[in-house]
């Protein structure tokens, strides 16, 4: 089996990945009103981390990294800059860098695909590469190396599969604890089953246990109250985001915080009820169903499937603004690797989009 470089450095930049929502492509308008965002709360400056100075340039002709991929789902760069990408319909993970073929470097074993389920979401921790998948009777976590016999370790199962609604986002915080995007998997009132790891945000030790100061203790959930969690990211401030999938109305971008209702399936979009904590930003389903997300500087980017462009949300308060409008198809996966490049998966061979020449792909737009 071929090996990729050591991993002990790798920088916690992995991409969020993104499952497709429950809807057909469509061509995109215009949002039919302004998506304003909240203001974000502060944090601890204990919390902080360095933030890159430079950031991506959308008006730069993007260098096409690779091609032919089954939906690339999880993306998670190495310390060399190349990156580890999911294809979700095969199991395999390729890694990829610009200017050189795709290699194949490890098949998981038992990946089940059909609806939306599959090889999902890809992290990077010290000697191991973390992968999310739909398995025959649940999804689950395993880790492994691509050294040595590659064993993998299942370290997280019993997640619910369903057709849709499997969650998949794995990315590790600034603490060092691997942070889990669920779904509902269709059976919606698990959400709001604080016992039941489906519609969740977990928070977990790299060995895959309930991880300590979780806000119920021995519990491995870290919010609750979701649909199907599609993207996990992090500003300089240590504040950390969820995109999420809304049903006919609201898509959101919400500020993760732990113990905090996020309100699905009772609410959807900002209800403005104190039992539930509304939305920074909200999109018409039309215009986003957003998967991916990355942050780099104040700017907090979202790729969206069913509204086929790049979302950019801007931290401090202000007026989201959609890029790439219909220019590379369904967008699924967004990361910024650590030289300030910004990296993108199309979706357009998931039975939902429209392929095009050389589908599905990554791009890389240059930093500045």
């Amino acid at each position: 089996m071929p090996t990729v470089p050591h991993l002990a450095a790798v920088a916690r930049l992995a991409a969020a990945s993104a499952g497709a929502v429950l809807l057909t492509a469509c061509s995109a308008g215009e949002p039919t009103e302004p998506p304003t965002v909240d203001p974000v709360p502060s944090v601890s400056a204990a919390s902080t981390r360095p933030e890159s100075p430079r950031t991506p340039d959308l008006s730069a002709e993007p260098q096409t990294v690779a091609t032919g991929i089954k939906v690339p789902w999880g993306l998670a760069f190495l310390p060399d800059g190349s990156a580890l990408v999911a294809e979700r319909q095969t199991g395999d993970i390729y890694q990829v860098r610009p200017g050189a073929a795709k290699k194949k470097v490890y098949t998981v074993a038992g990946v089940q695909t059909g609806g939306e389920g599959g090889l999902l979401g890809l992290a990077l921790h010290d000697d191991w590469v973390y992968a999310y998948f739909t398995a025959e009777n649940d999804n689950r976590i395993v880790r492994f190396k691509t050294t040595g016999d590659g064993k993998p370790e299942v370290i997280f199962k019993g997640l619910d599969r369903g057709s849709r609604h499997n969650g998949g986002r794995l990315a590790f915080g600034p603490d060092g604890m691997l942070y889990v995007g669920t779904g509902d998997a269709g059976r919606e009132p698990q959400a709001q089953d604080r016992n039941d790891p489906n519609g969740k945000i977990l928070r977990l030790t790299p060995e895959g246990e309930a991880a300590p100061g979780n806000p119920w203790p021995g519990s491995p959930v870290w919010s609750m109250g979701h649909r199907n969690v599609q993207g996990l990211a992090w500003d300089a401030q240590g504040r950390m985001y969820g995109i999420e999938f809304g049903q006919d109305t609201w898509d959101e971008v919400n500020i993760i915080q732990p113990g905090k209702n996020y309100g699905w399936p009772e609410a959807e979009g900002k209800a403005g009820d104190s039992r539930y904590t509304d939305p920074i930003v909200q999109w018409r389903t039309d215009d986003a169903s957003p998967s991916g997300a990355a942050v780099s500087g104040s700017t907090l980017y979202v790729a969206a499937l069913k509204g086929e462009r790049l979302w950019t949300v801007p931290l401090g308060g202000g007026t989201s603004k959609a890029e790439l409008i219909g220019r590379y198809g369904r967008l699924r996966t967004v990361a910024v690797a650590a030289d300030g490049s910004l990296w993108l998966t199309t979706s357009n061979t998931d039975g939902r989009g429209d392929p095009r020449n050389g589908d599905d792909r990554i791009l890389r737009f240059p930093a500045r």
